[in-house]
């Protein structure tokens, strides 16, 4: 790594500028990120980063900077990179406040933020997302648009890292894929992020919801018809099939088809041939399938609802995606996120979330995960009369009106007590669970998911009596 210089950049390579007052850091970043074939530029100082972006203007393809340094600071330096130099993604390194400073980062525009210490495998793997996402902006023609993130995905946490990884490996191939996850996980962006990394991303990316239309009308949307197969069929159609041709065609709530519809749908993954409703006419597809479904898909099989087979056909690559609930620590990252995009959409100054609010959203289980999130942060920037989300209103009960209630201090401890020992092991025991099935029951890879040692994760494991239900 050089230390600021006025010389050009080779344009070979990926090139990033890291802005951090300690030496150290600076150093660990370079020997990382140069390891992975990046050119790397080292600052101590905000103003050094202004200058040297001033002077190699368009030279780097990535920031990497600090939160908190000395002179220009780090928000006053993404505060001018996104509005000098927008196209450029910056990532926020800080070992300070990971709540406000995350929120704060990402509401002014940061791809990402990372709090330290870091592993070096996040580094890499945010910033690969960072430089793959811009590439694909430029490509796109998307420019200045802030919310060019298109549907990339928000997350630190081990275990939504794992699911990056797992991505990256995947998009290049025409493997089929089952995204399981409950709602509101994110399975249709994760759908829509495999077909933007693949050979087909310049062809169409087409969704079906296969629980919202009865038997007969997914078959036709899926296959398509011939006028007069049935009443009502007054033209040909071409189907979703056809209609993907070359692309991707994303099967959602896919557990929810009929029998019928499923050795259907099985016929054209073995054959890659469909056939129109009311014609014997085939025709010759080619269309990569990713499909997700909220439900367990290994009890549906066992309960006949879904057929084995198709199972096996579409279970090539399994994905599974943690619920909200179990990587937490990513919430200040979303929260910041969505604080950002609708203050922008409402043209409203909101900035801030009170501490009580925060607490209120780590306190809650988030049944409908990071969708629940963003719709709770999207109302509450709406309703908002100030600079600042005080408190929270979290129910799940639909309301007839919206009215302005005081709320409570939340606690961590209700009124009847709690038992310490019987909390902690049930969040101990969803990790273990999830990096098991993450890693297919491999106790070796799990430990390092979880930064456990083998002996370690051996021992919690068969205390909590995990393997048995992961098995």
């Amino acid at each position: 790594m050089r230390e600021q210089t006025a010389i050009n950049l080779p344009k070979t390579k990926k090139r990033i500028l890291v802005a951090d007052d300690e030496a150290s850091m600076r150093e660990l970043l370079g020997m990382v990120l140069e390891s992975e074939g990046y050119s790397v530029v080292g600052v101590p100082t905000g103003r050094d980063a202004v200058q040297i972006l001033c002077q190699e203007r368009g030279a780097f393809d990535l920031v990497i900077q600090d939160l908190k340094m000395p002179g220009l600071d780090g928000t006053e330096l993404l505060r001018w990179i996104k509005s000098e130099v927008p196209d450029v993604p910056v990532i926020v390194i800080t070992a300070f406040s990971s709540w406000d400073s995350a929120v704060e980062a990402m509401r002014l525009g940061a791809y990402d933020y990372i709090r330290k210490p870091f592993d070096t495998d996040t580094i890499r793997s945010v910033v690969g997302r960072a430089l793959e996402r811009r590439s694909a902006i430029l490509a796109s023609g998307e420019g200045r648009n802030e919310d060019a993130r298109g549907f990339e995905m928000i997350g630190n946490d081990p275990l939504i890292q794992a699911v990056f990884r797992m991505i990256k490996l995947i998009a290049p191939t025409d493997s089929t894929v089952l995204i399981q996850g409950a709602s509101g996980t994110g399975k249709e962006i994760v759908a829509r992020t495999i077909h933007q990394r693949s050979h087909r991303r310049d062809r169409p990316f087409l969704p079906v919801n296969c629980s919202a239309f009865t038997e007969s009308l997914l078959e036709s949307e899926l296959f398509g018809h011939v006028k007069g197969a049935f009443t009502g069929a007054i033209e040909h159609k071409q189907g979703l099939f056809r209609a993907a041709h070359g692309g991707t065609l994303f099967l959602d709530e896919v557990a929810d088809m009929s029998l019928t519809t499923q050795v259907k749908i099985l016929r054209v993954l073995e054959e890659r041939k469909i056939s129109p409703v009311g014609s014997t006419e085939l025709h010759p597809i080619d269309v990569r399938i990713i499909a997700a479904t909220n439900k367990a898909m290994e009890e549906e099989v066992q309960a006949k609802n879904f057929r084995e087979d198709l199972f096996y056909r579409l279970n090539v690559i399994p994905l599974y995606l943690p619920a909200l609930r179990d990587r937490k620590d990513d919430i200040p990252l979303l929260a910041g996120h969505f604080l950002a995009k609708y203050s922008r959409q409402m043209k409203k100054e909101v900035c801030k979330i009170s501490d009580r609010a925060r607490q209120a959203l780590f306190d809650y289980d988030w049944p409908g995960n990071v969708r629940e999130l963003e719709n709770i942060i999207q109302r509450h920037v709406a309703l908002c009369e100030g600079d600042a989300i005080t408190s929270l209103s979290i129910s799940t009960r639909p309301q007839s009106a919206v009215v302005a209630v005081p709320q409570a201090d939340y606690t961590l401890i209700p009124p009847g007590g709690v038992s310490l020992e019987e909390k902690l092991e049930s969040y101990e025991r969803s990790y273990l669970k999830e990096a098991l099935k993450l890693t297919g029951g491999n106790l070796t890879t799990a430990a390092k998911l979880l930064g456990m040692t083998y002996r370690s994760i051996r021992y919690r494991v068969k205390k909590l009596r995990v393997k048995e239900t992961v098995a």
